[in-house]
């Protein structure tokens, strides 16, 4: 099983990017993904996850109405939309696997992670 998060970059506050976090090893509708970040000096938070069922989405209240979390089974990819950047969202961000299909359950794969630096 490995997760690759990709989309990271520098943008500007205010502006937008989109991750990507692509599953191999798994068939992507049998399991919940979560976004995570985290700031140099600072825990691993975890701000967004996709379940398996439409109604299974979580959002940490620091991204709530800027950050959008979608999937494609498919593809088995899971996307991370952020508008309307701030400084504060500067991070490293990572994709994990969650033990099943709901998102209250725990990690156990963890992606890579993407770098996000936002300028003021």
């Amino acid at each position: 099983v490995q997760l690759q998060a990709s989309g990271g970059g520098l943008v500007q506050a205010g502006g937008s990017l989109t991750l990507s976090c692509v599953a191999s090893g798994l068939t992507l509708k049998y399991y919940a993904i979560g976004w995570s970040r985290q700031a140099p000096g600072k825990e691993r938070e975890e701000i967004s996850c996709s379940g398996s069922s439409d109604g299974d989405i979580y959002y940490a209240d620091s991204v709530k109405g800027r950050f959008t979390i979608s999937r494609d089974n498919s593809k088995n990819t899971v996307y991370l939309q952020m508008n309307n950047l701030k400084v504060e969202d500067t991070a490293v961000y990572y994709c994990a696997r969650k033990l099943g299909t709901n998102c209250h359950l725990g990690d156990d794969r963890w992606g890579q992670g993407t770098q996000v630096t936002v300028s003021s």
